[in-house]
């Protein structure tokens, strides 16, 4: 099974989807995964439950900065994957992408996880 796949059991696994992201990595990351589930413990439902931003895309700015390794700051390739983000899913805020105050979703919860996941793999 590929990454994008697995962070999609994993989300149905227990985990929320900025634990699925962080997840699928652990194979790249010095961390455990109970540690990495520690770490995006607080990002389910988006980061202040749905008011703020995507779960998935926090897990995935999260995977970029713990893979950074050159001692240069990762903002440059956090706004890449900001805006990538928003062009795959159409919006990064998680109460957006679900549609709670317009009765329509933009993006469900698996695709983010999915998108969030391609993005970092299309980085290497």
């Amino acid at each position: 099974m590929d990454k994008v796949e697995q962070a999609v059991v994993y989300k149905h696994s227990g985990c929320n989807c900025c634990q699925a992201v962080l997840k699928v990595f652990e194979d790249e990351l010095d961390l455990s995964g109970d540690q990495l589930n520690a770490i995006g413990s607080g990002f389910g439902a988006g980061m202040a439950c749905m008011e703020a931003t995507c779960g998935a895309l926090v897990g995935a700015n999260m995977v970029l900065g713990l893979k950074n390794t050159t001692g240069k700051p990762t903002a440059p390739q956090s706004r890449q994957l900001l805006q990538k983000f928003d062009e795959m899913s159409g919006a990064t805020i998680c109460k957006e992408l679900k549609g709670i105050e317009t009765g329509k979703v933009i993006c469900e919860c698996d695709d983010c996880v999915r998108n969030a996941v391609k993005i970092l793999l299309s980085e290497k």
